[in-house]
């Protein structure tokens, strides 16, 4: 076949012919015609690698824009060192508590929110933790901290309190025991009323303030894998969504009964999504036919949207993961709760207290972000403040803080304090991939300054 197809290309190689283009004619040589037409053994070979050198092109430039996102990913976040087998190495209670919240809720961060407290200018006399859960961060504090006197804890969910209940009167009469007039209360209640919640409590050890308080935001492996309180995108169940079971407002209120605007607002504002015109359109549509009474009835409806489009199915349930987080945080009023109680619990903070707070998405974390430039009260496009970089192998003190803490890398100085990480602690890869739910999780601490000593008197002269 290659023979005759030499042979001909020889007899046809003088030749040519004229071909029409935009009615003007163009010689073309016929040894070209005929290479297009009838192809020769070597010919297919170059076009097959020509063909793989594309391919190779454009797989190259894949895995460099990857790569450049995943640097720029890096860039805005402070990578944790610390694992999993760090904290069962240095703790001996970490692994039997791991072991069992296996089985529900695995507490995130876990090693990075001991270091943010263990590591405070002053004893950890008292602490409070406004998400209480299944008190996995509030086991590890209790017996991280064994000159704790006064702990506080507070929770909307009164099947997950039940639970933390349980495990911290255990911690209480367990051997060796915390402190001998260690306190433990509990509340059912929401965490912006932590300054009443305080003053209920009236402990002399909390006179002047707590000396630790954390705030997780995320939603526990409990919550999420009961389809019955609506969070799950996966499990069908009612279109409840109340992180307090007391609250009046439901998710099926706002998609069957709140005005258009406002729902295109909240998938828009608190979605984050492009898409939210059609959505708003769909959901209206189903409110015509009875309206959205499941969390499977949405999820069909964000797939009738999603449809034919390039991302198959996981671009439906990324939208979906979307959609329930824009009505979570509309059904529990989360942004305007969470500024608020950050401020209310920076006031609450004795001097040399500290403040951590662990956000599970960009928009929680922003509010976090600039409530605490708010608090020291930075402005460093005006002058009022600065950033300091610090060199990962100096270990010397920074602004009186215990030289231990390596995970501090750049600090904010405002007029009314520092905040001890410009960038958010995120996991380490070996907790991302022991517990992927952590894998958006990021952390702030912000410690309230000690106050300045005073001035000694004048020494007396001599007359």
């Amino acid at each position: 076949m290659a023979a005759k197809a030499k042979q001909m290309m020889l007899m046809l190689s003088p030749c040519s012919f004229s071909l029409p283009l935009s009615s003007r004619s163009v010689w073309v040589p016929a040894a070209l015609v005929f290479y297009n037409q009838y192809p020769t053994k070597r010919h297919l070979l170059v076009r097959s690698a020509y063909t793989d050198s594309s391919k190779k092109k454009k797989k190259k430039q894949q895995q460099q824009n990857e790569t450049e996102n995943a640097l720029s990913k890096e860039k805005r976040r402070t990578r944790s060192l610390r694992g999993v087998d760090d904290i069962m190495e240095e703790d001996d209670y970490s692994n039997s508590m791991i072991m069992q919240q296996s089985q529900s809720h695995i507490p995130v961060m876990l090693g990075e929110v001991l270091d943010v407290f263990s590591s405070i200018s002053k004893p950890l006399y008292s602490f409070v933790d406004c998400t209480l859960g299944a008190a996995g961060h509030a086991s590890a504090i209790i017996q991280s901290h064994p000159q704790l006197k006064i702990f506080i804890g507070m929770d909307v969910d009164p099947h997950a309190l039940h639970i933390a209940r349980s495990r911290i009167d255990a911690l209480s009469h367990s051997h060796p025991h915390p402190h001998p007039r260690f306190q433990a209360f509990t509340f059912l209640n929401n965490f912006r009323h932590i300054k009443s919640l305080l003053r209920q409590v009236d402990h002399p050890d909390i006179s002047s303030g707590v000396d630790g308080i954390l705030m997780d935001l995320g939603m526990s492996s409990m919550q999420v894998n009961n389809p019955d309180r609506g969070f799950s995108v996966l499990a069908n169940g009612p279109l409840d969504m109340r992180m307090d079971p007391q609250a009046s407002l439901k998710a099926e209120d706002i998609l069957n009964s709140w005005p258009e605007s406002e729902v295109g607002r909240i998938l828009r504002d608190y979605g984050e999504e492009t898409n939210w015109r059609l959505l708003q359109r769909k959901i209206l549509q189903a409110r015509l036919q009875g309206g959205l009474h499941s969390t499977g009835e949405l999820v069909d409806v964000i797939r009738s949207v999603t449809h034919g489009t390039k991302r198959g199915r996981q671009g439906s349930v990324k939208t979906a993961t979307r959609v329930f987080q824009a009505l979570r945080i509309a059904v529990n009023d989360e942004f305007k709760t969470l500024e608020d109680s950050l401020l209310a619990c920076f006031d609450c903070l004795a001097p040399g207290g500290r403040l951590a707070v662990i956000s599970f998405h960009s928009l929680e974390d922003r509010i976090v972000k600039q409530t605490f430039l708010k608090i020291i009260n930075c402005n460093i496009e005006s002058g009022y403040g600065s950033v300091k970089v610090r060199d990962t192998r100096d270990m010397t003190q920074i602004e009186g803080e215990n030289k231990n803490e390596s995970w501090i890398r750049q600090t904010i100085q405002g007029r009314n304090g520092i905040i001890l990480t410009k960038r958010p602690i995120t996991p380490s890869e070996k907790e991302e991939g022991f517990n992927r739910r952590s894998r958006s999780a990021k952390l702030r601490p912000l410690p309230l300054p000690l106050p300045l000593p005073l001035p000694l008197p004048p020494h007396p002269t001599l007359t």
